[in-house]
Protein backbone atom coordinates (compact mmCIF):
# COMPACT_ATOMS: atom_id res chain seq x y z
CA UNK A 1 0.00 0.00 0.00
CA UNK A 2 2.49 2.50 1.30
CA UNK A 3 5.01 1.42 -2.45
CA UNK A 4 1.77 2.19 -4.21
CA UNK A 5 1.20 5.95 -2.84
CA UNK A 6 4.64 6.09 -3.43
CA UNK A 7 4.43 5.81 -7.05
CA UNK A 8 1.35 7.45 -7.51
CA UNK A 9 2.60 10.60 -5.92
CA UNK A 10 6.17 10.46 -8.22
CA UNK A 11 3.71 9.80 -11.18
CA UNK A 12 1.86 13.39 -10.24
CA UNK A 13 5.01 15.06 -9.57
CA UNK A 14 7.53 13.55 -12.46
CA UNK A 15 5.41 12.00 -15.06
CA UNK A 16 7.56 10.07 -17.72
CA UNK A 17 8.73 11.77 -20.47
CA UNK A 18 10.07 10.68 -24.16
CA UNK A 19 12.01 13.42 -26.35
CA UNK A 20 10.39 14.38 -29.21
CA UNK A 21 12.88 16.21 -31.44
CA UNK A 22 14.19 17.83 -28.38
CA UNK A 23 10.57 18.25 -26.49
CA UNK A 24 9.82 16.30 -23.91
CA UNK A 25 6.30 14.83 -24.44
CA UNK A 26 4.64 13.46 -21.79
CA UNK A 27 4.59 9.06 -22.07
CA UNK A 28 1.44 8.26 -20.52
CA UNK A 29 -1.92 6.65 -22.17
CA UNK A 30 -4.49 8.77 -22.94
CA UNK A 31 -6.65 7.58 -19.61
CA UNK A 32 -3.57 8.57 -17.43
CA UNK A 33 -3.22 11.57 -18.64
CA UNK A 34 -6.84 12.92 -18.06
CA UNK A 35 -6.85 10.84 -14.54
CA UNK A 36 -3.50 13.23 -13.98
CA UNK A 37 -5.14 16.29 -15.11
CA UNK A 38 -8.43 15.98 -12.87
CA UNK A 39 -6.30 14.64 -9.89
CA UNK A 40 -4.96 18.20 -10.36
CA UNK A 41 -8.20 19.78 -10.78
CA UNK A 42 -9.79 18.57 -7.38
CA UNK A 43 -6.89 20.00 -5.78
CA UNK A 44 -7.28 23.03 -7.92
CA UNK A 45 -3.64 22.95 -8.08
CA UNK A 46 -1.94 25.42 -10.62
CA UNK A 47 -0.67 22.80 -13.77
CA UNK A 48 -0.04 23.59 -17.28
CA UNK A 49 -0.65 21.45 -20.18
CA UNK A 50 0.04 21.98 -23.49
CA UNK A 51 -1.14 19.69 -26.52
CA UNK A 52 1.88 19.26 -29.09
CA UNK A 53 1.81 18.79 -32.33
CA UNK A 54 4.12 18.90 -35.20
CA UNK A 55 3.84 22.58 -35.42
CA UNK A 56 4.00 22.97 -31.71
CA UNK A 57 7.06 21.29 -31.61
CA UNK A 58 8.88 23.25 -34.84
CA UNK A 59 7.72 26.32 -32.33
CA UNK A 60 9.87 24.57 -29.82
CA UNK A 61 12.83 23.96 -32.11
CA UNK A 62 13.34 27.49 -33.45
CA UNK A 63 12.57 29.42 -30.39
CA UNK A 64 14.57 28.72 -27.58
CA UNK A 65 12.15 31.19 -25.28
CA UNK A 66 9.50 29.06 -26.17
CA UNK A 67 11.27 25.74 -25.81
CA UNK A 68 11.53 26.63 -22.14
CA UNK A 69 7.84 26.54 -22.00
CA UNK A 70 7.53 23.22 -22.96
CA UNK A 71 10.12 22.08 -20.65
CA UNK A 72 8.75 23.90 -17.40
CA UNK A 73 5.40 22.34 -18.82
CA UNK A 74 3.37 19.69 -16.51
CA UNK A 75 2.10 17.73 -19.44
CA UNK A 76 2.58 17.81 -22.90
CA UNK A 77 0.28 15.63 -24.72
CA UNK A 78 1.03 13.92 -28.23
CA UNK A 79 -2.00 15.44 -29.94
CA UNK A 80 -0.05 14.47 -33.85
CA UNK A 81 -0.22 11.22 -34.86
CA UNK A 82 3.84 11.54 -36.00
CA UNK A 83 4.64 12.14 -32.26
CA UNK A 84 2.42 8.79 -31.04
CA UNK A 85 4.45 6.66 -34.19
CA UNK A 86 7.75 8.14 -33.40
CA UNK A 87 6.81 7.77 -29.79
CA UNK A 88 5.99 3.75 -30.33
CA UNK A 89 9.53 3.96 -32.53
CA UNK A 90 11.42 4.29 -29.46
CA UNK A 91 10.25 2.08 -27.28
CA UNK A 92 6.54 3.76 -25.80
CA UNK A 93 4.96 0.85 -26.77
CA UNK A 94 1.26 1.95 -24.94
CA UNK A 95 1.41 5.53 -26.25
CA UNK A 96 -1.88 6.68 -28.08
CA UNK A 97 -2.68 10.09 -29.29
CA UNK A 98 -3.81 12.82 -26.95
CA UNK A 99 -5.33 15.15 -28.89
CA UNK A 100 -6.87 18.36 -28.04
CA UNK A 101 -10.95 17.45 -28.96
CA UNK A 102 -10.90 14.10 -27.16
CA UNK A 103 -9.42 15.82 -23.53
CA UNK A 104 -11.84 18.43 -23.93
CA UNK A 105 -14.78 15.54 -24.33
CA UNK A 106 -13.09 13.58 -21.19
CA UNK A 107 -12.72 16.14 -19.11
CA UNK A 108 -15.92 17.41 -19.70
CA UNK A 109 -17.59 14.06 -18.80
CA UNK A 110 -15.47 13.30 -15.93
CA UNK A 111 -15.50 17.17 -13.81
CA UNK A 112 -19.63 16.79 -14.45
CA UNK A 113 -19.42 13.65 -12.87
CA UNK A 114 -16.73 14.66 -9.97
CA UNK A 115 -18.47 17.99 -9.75
CA UNK A 116 -15.50 19.89 -10.73
CA UNK A 117 -15.94 23.40 -12.20
CA UNK A 118 -14.54 24.56 -15.46
CA UNK A 119 -14.08 27.79 -17.16
CA UNK A 120 -13.49 28.95 -20.86
CA UNK A 121 -11.19 31.17 -21.61
CA UNK A 122 -10.26 32.87 -25.10
CA UNK A 123 -11.80 32.41 -28.74
CA UNK A 124 -14.06 34.70 -29.57
CA UNK A 125 -18.07 35.14 -28.53
CA UNK A 126 -19.66 33.71 -31.21
CA UNK A 127 -17.49 30.38 -30.70
CA UNK A 128 -18.01 30.63 -26.86
CA UNK A 129 -21.90 30.80 -27.19
CA UNK A 130 -21.96 27.79 -29.69
CA UNK A 131 -19.67 25.82 -27.00
CA UNK A 132 -22.33 26.48 -24.16
CA UNK A 133 -25.10 25.74 -26.48
CA UNK A 134 -23.42 22.33 -27.31
CA UNK A 135 -21.71 21.76 -23.55
CA UNK A 136 -25.42 22.20 -22.34
CA UNK A 137 -26.93 19.28 -24.63
CA UNK A 138 -23.70 17.13 -24.14
CA UNK A 139 -23.09 17.57 -20.50
CA UNK A 140 -26.33 18.71 -18.88
CA UNK A 141 -24.40 18.65 -15.30
CA UNK A 142 -21.20 20.85 -16.19
CA UNK A 143 -20.42 23.31 -13.97
CA UNK A 144 -19.53 26.10 -16.37
CA UNK A 145 -18.49 29.07 -14.49
CA UNK A 146 -17.15 31.55 -17.01
CA UNK A 147 -16.93 31.87 -20.60
CA UNK A 148 -14.34 34.86 -21.30
CA UNK A 149 -12.96 36.08 -25.08
CA UNK A 150 -9.82 37.89 -24.53
CA UNK A 151 -9.01 41.18 -26.65
CA UNK A 152 -6.42 40.17 -29.86
CA UNK A 153 -3.93 43.37 -28.26
CA UNK A 154 -1.89 42.91 -25.33
CA UNK A 155 -4.31 43.13 -22.18
CA UNK A 156 -3.43 45.72 -19.77
CA UNK A 157 -1.76 44.70 -15.99
CA UNK A 158 -5.34 46.22 -14.95
CA UNK A 159 -7.21 43.47 -17.25
CA UNK A 160 -5.10 40.66 -16.60
CA UNK A 161 -5.28 40.81 -12.75
CA UNK A 162 -9.01 41.36 -13.39
CA UNK A 163 -8.90 38.01 -15.11
CA UNK A 164 -6.71 36.07 -12.72
CA UNK A 165 -9.04 37.47 -10.11
CA UNK A 166 -12.42 36.24 -11.80
CA UNK A 167 -10.97 32.82 -12.70
CA UNK A 168 -10.10 32.06 -9.28
CA UNK A 169 -12.88 33.53 -8.13
CA UNK A 170 -14.94 31.48 -10.00
CA UNK A 171 -13.47 28.18 -7.77
CA UNK A 172 -12.17 26.86 -11.32
CA UNK A 173 -10.40 23.38 -11.57
CA UNK A 174 -9.58 23.59 -15.23
CA UNK A 175 -9.48 26.33 -17.42
CA UNK A 176 -9.70 25.48 -21.34
CA UNK A 177 -7.34 28.24 -22.99
CA UNK A 178 -7.90 29.08 -26.78
CA UNK A 179 -5.34 31.35 -28.17
CA UNK A 180 -3.79 29.48 -30.51
CA UNK A 181 0.09 28.06 -30.46
CA UNK A 182 2.04 29.89 -29.10
CA UNK A 183 0.25 32.31 -27.42
CA UNK A 184 -1.83 30.45 -25.44
CA UNK A 185 1.21 28.36 -24.27
CA UNK A 186 3.23 31.64 -23.45
CA UNK A 187 0.31 32.94 -21.30
CA UNK A 188 -0.43 29.42 -19.42
CA UNK A 189 3.15 30.05 -18.72
CA UNK A 190 3.06 33.40 -17.74
CA UNK A 191 0.57 32.54 -15.55
CA UNK A 192 1.43 29.66 -13.66
CA UNK A 193 1.06 29.73 -9.62
CA UNK A 194 -1.13 32.81 -10.62
CA UNK A 195 -4.44 31.04 -11.40
CA UNK A 196 -5.65 28.14 -9.18
CA UNK A 197 -6.45 25.69 -11.69
CA UNK A 198 -5.17 23.47 -14.38
CA UNK A 199 -4.59 25.52 -17.41
CA UNK A 200 -5.02 23.29 -20.81
CA UNK A 201 -4.27 24.85 -24.04
CA UNK A 202 -6.87 23.73 -26.72
CA UNK A 203 -6.07 25.58 -29.97
CA UNK A 204 -8.61 24.63 -32.56
CA UNK A 205 -10.81 22.53 -30.58
CA UNK A 206 -13.14 25.15 -29.41
CA UNK A 207 -14.27 26.21 -33.33
CA UNK A 208 -14.60 22.52 -33.65
CA UNK A 209 -16.75 21.96 -30.95
CA UNK A 210 -18.81 24.77 -31.42
CA UNK A 211 -18.88 23.20 -34.95
CA UNK A 212 -17.66 26.32 -37.48
CA UNK A 213 -15.06 23.63 -38.10
CA UNK A 214 -15.56 20.40 -38.98
CA UNK A 215 -13.94 17.23 -36.94
CA UNK A 216 -11.95 15.05 -38.92
CA UNK A 217 -13.74 11.70 -38.81
CA UNK A 218 -12.26 8.81 -36.56
CA UNK A 219 -10.22 6.52 -39.54
CA UNK A 220 -8.58 10.17 -40.53
CA UNK A 221 -7.47 11.07 -37.40
CA UNK A 222 -6.23 7.76 -36.91
CA UNK A 223 -4.23 7.12 -40.70
CA UNK A 224 -2.56 10.72 -39.29
CA UNK A 225 -4.18 12.70 -42.06
CA UNK A 226 -6.16 15.27 -39.92
CA UNK A 227 -3.50 18.13 -41.43
CA UNK A 228 -4.72 17.37 -44.94
CA UNK A 229 -8.38 17.57 -43.57
CA UNK A 230 -7.61 20.94 -41.99
CA UNK A 231 -5.89 22.33 -44.83
CA UNK A 232 -8.60 21.18 -47.15
CA UNK A 233 -10.96 23.57 -44.80
CA UNK A 234 -8.30 26.56 -44.57
CA UNK A 235 -5.78 26.38 -47.22
CA UNK A 236 -4.82 30.02 -47.34
CA UNK A 237 -4.13 29.98 -43.59
CA UNK A 238 -2.69 26.32 -42.77
CA UNK A 239 -0.52 25.68 -46.36
CA UNK A 240 2.34 28.11 -45.34
CA UNK A 241 2.20 26.44 -42.13
CA UNK A 242 2.60 22.89 -43.06
CA UNK A 243 4.96 23.72 -46.02
CA UNK A 244 7.34 25.11 -43.22
CA UNK A 245 6.81 22.57 -40.41
CA UNK A 246 5.98 19.17 -42.33
CA UNK A 247 9.44 18.60 -44.19
CA UNK A 248 12.09 19.74 -41.56
CA UNK A 249 9.59 17.80 -38.77
CA UNK A 250 10.38 14.38 -40.86
CA UNK A 251 13.98 15.51 -41.61
CA UNK A 252 14.61 15.90 -37.53
CA UNK A 253 12.36 12.69 -36.65
CA UNK A 254 14.35 10.53 -39.31
CA UNK A 255 17.85 12.05 -37.42
CA UNK A 256 17.21 11.45 -34.27
CA UNK A 257 16.00 7.43 -35.17
CA UNK A 258 18.87 7.02 -36.99
CA UNK A 259 21.41 8.59 -33.83
CA UNK A 260 18.93 6.27 -31.08
CA UNK A 261 19.71 3.45 -33.37
CA UNK A 262 23.48 3.77 -33.74
CA UNK A 263 23.77 4.44 -29.76
CA UNK A 264 22.18 1.09 -29.30
CA UNK A 265 24.35 -0.28 -31.66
Amino acid sequence: MLLSTVNNMMLELFPPIQSVIGVPITALPFNAQVDLILKWANHRMSKVVCVANVHMLMEAHSRVDFASVLETADLVTPDGMPLVWLMNLMGVSNQDRVAGMDILIALCNRASIENISVFFLGSQSEILNRMKVRLEQDFPQLNIVGMEPLPFRPMTPEEDEAIIHKINQSNAGIVFVSLGCPKQELWMHQHRNKISAVMVGLGGAFPVYAGIHKWAPNWVRKAGFEWFYRLLQEPRRLWKRYYSTIPPFIFLATKQLLLDRWKIQ
